[in-house]
């Protein structure tokens, strides 16, 4: 038996906000959407045109206020084949959240307080 990942969801409170800062700041595409018939929440699956694996955005109608996160310790990273080019993009958008200079690495937050990680190319 084997499992592969298919996709991470996300609630998100604004979605066309969210849609247009993952395309934006990660050059994400949505591939996909699913509608409920009684308009209670709509499912985006966005892709990066060269893996298998998607990020699902859920926005649900009657969701009032936005989600706390609590620690917010869980993350999705990507990869960057120009990571210099990467965070001056995320800096220029003013989403970066953290910096570990240390590692290399950096995150991004998007409009509900997600952060994502941006790592450069392995060598």
């Amino acid at each position: 038996m084997k499992f592969k990942i298919a996709h991470n969801n996300m609630n998100v409170f604004d979605l066309e906000k969210s849609l247009e800062f993952y395309a934006d700041a990660l050059g994400l595409k949505e591939t996909r959407r699913i509608n409920a018939q009684d308009g209670s929440f709509i499912i985006c699956f966005l892709s990066d045109g060269s893996t298998s694996h998607f990020i699902e955005l859920t926005w649900l109608r009657d969701r009032e206020t936005p989600y706390d996160l609590g620690d917010n310790e869980i993350h999705i990273a990507f990869e960057t084949d120009d990571y210099e080019a990467a965070h001056k993009k995320h800096e220029e958008m003013g989403c970066i959240c953290y910096e570990n200079n240390a590692m290399g690495i950096y995150f991004i937050e998007d409009p509900d307080g997600y952060w994502l990680e941006v790592i450069p190319p392995k060598k």
